[in-house]
């Protein structure tokens, strides 16, 4: 994933239709896969201050790798420090390898 995940993923296969190159739209699938992000405090989806998707608990990335039968899913999009950071119990990681992002990191 770019960013993360969407209410209205329903399968893998959704991803592999999406045509390419597109233009991202405001709302929808493509817009969630690039726009959402992990929020610690939260169970389901939530408002994003990105302004744009959503943010999602620990409970929907467990949901989604069941439903999916996957192990993890690895993300970026995001600054983190160390350069890595886990969420939802090692079931969702964000890297971060931007080195002098924005004069920072």
């Amino acid at each position: 994933m770019h960013g993360g995940l969407s209410p209205e993923l329903n399968s893998m296969d959704q991803i592999k239709r999406i045509l390419r190159p597109t233009d991202v739209p405001d709302t929808g699938l493509l817009c969630d896969l690039l726009w959402s992000d992990p929020e610690q405090d939260i169970s389901g989806w939530g408002e994003n201050d990105r302004g744009v998707s959503f943010t999602f608990g620990a409970d929907i990335v467990q949901a989604c790798l069941r439903k999916h039968d996957l192990d993890l899913i690895c993300r970026a999009h995001q600054v983190v420090e160390d350069g890595y950071e886990f969420f939802a119990k090692r079931q969702l990681v964000t890297l971060f390898s931007a080195p002098n992002y924005c004069g920072e990191f």
